[in-house]
């Protein structure tokens, strides 16, 4: 990065954001005096190892600083000894590149009903840095604070989250913008994963059940840890016709219904958290029920958290 300074008549300054080096060149018009060596906003000449001397002449010295660091922000002054003293300034700005973000308060898993603070933090922005916060692929509002430590700043924003089931596997993602990092923001992602109950529930192949018929049961059920297999019962015990009852993953089948089939079917499933039950009241008609004379019928489904 260079920092181009003329002296003339009227001082021309010129302001850079370097990142790594800066070289400062004082170009003299005027060759009938010697320059004097730089000197920063502190008006004294400037010495630092890392300051090196690339160019002197009697029209020109250029001064390279390498390694810059926020303290090399400031005034820069090249003074001509003439009669009179000529002197050109510029203003040298440094940006502050922030940290990688990092998020914390993130516990895996999580429990339905908890409640956590998520906070994305970053330090070393100059200006300080914006951080947004998104839930998947959504914008979500946050609590943003800001604090200063001499020349930078830290940044934090904190979402504060009631979790339910709805947030088991959500991506929330924060990305820390800076004029530094120009369109390529930090991003930092982290996966929910929430821990819940299960939930039951029974659905059928058919609305009117009948003798000789092929019947199925689908039991749904949901929870995290995913609770596998389920328990099929019948009338509160075991199904009674195991060669006709098949009981495959969740579902079960009746490949021949008849009227002792009626009764409460019961599909219940656990985790750890807890266990759920629903039931289904199967009532099987003749085999040549007439369906003109058909006006309603009602299918029980009960669904039981313990």
């Amino acid at each position: 990065m260079h920092l181009v300074i003329y002296a003339e008549t009227e001082s021309v300054c010129s302001s850079i954001s370097p990142f790594a080096a800066a070289q400062n060149i004082c170009h003299l018009l005027e060759n009938k005096a010697a320059a004097e060596p730089w000197s920063s906003s502190s008006y004294f000449a400037l010495r630092d190892n890392r300051i090196e001397l690339v160019r002197a002449s009697g029209a020109e010295l250029t001064i390279s600083i390498s390694d810059i660091s926020l303290s090399d922000e400031g005034q820069y002054t090249c003074s001509l000894f003439t009669m009179p003293v000529k002197t050109s300034k510029a203003f040298l700005t440094v940006l502050g590149i922030p940290e990688r973000p990092r998020i914390t308060g993130f516990t895996n898993p999580a429990m339905e009903g908890d409640e956590i603070t998520l906070t994305c933090s970053t330090s070393g922005s100059k200006p300080a840095a914006h951080i947004h916060w998104f839930r998947n692929d959504k914008e979500v509002q946050g609590v943003k604070e800001v604090n200063a430590t001499g020349k930078s700043f830290i940044v934090k924003n904190s979402l504060h989250l009631q979790l339910n089931q709805r947030d088991d596997g959500v991506a929330y993602t924060c990305s820390v913008e800076h004029v530094s990092l120009a369109s390529n923001p930090y991003q930092i992602t982290e996966v929910l994963q929430v821990h819940y109950a299960p939930h039951v529930e029974i659905s059928h192949t058919m609305t009117i059940p009948q003798e000789g018929q092929y019947f199925k049961l689908e039991c749904a059920s949901k929870g995290n840890p995913l609770p596998d297999p389920v328990l099929w019962s019948k009338d509160g015990g075991d199904l009674p016709d195991v060669e006709r009852m098949i009981v495959e993953g969740r579902d079960l089948t009746i490949t021949s219904l008849n009227k002792t089939d009626n009764g409460t079917y019961r599909c219940e499933a656990n985790n750890y958290l807890g266990t759920s039950g629903a039931e289904y009241l199967l009532i099987v008609y003749g085999e040549f029920i007439d369906k003109t004379n058909w006006h309603s019928l009602t299918l029980q489904c009960f669904n039981i958290v313990s």
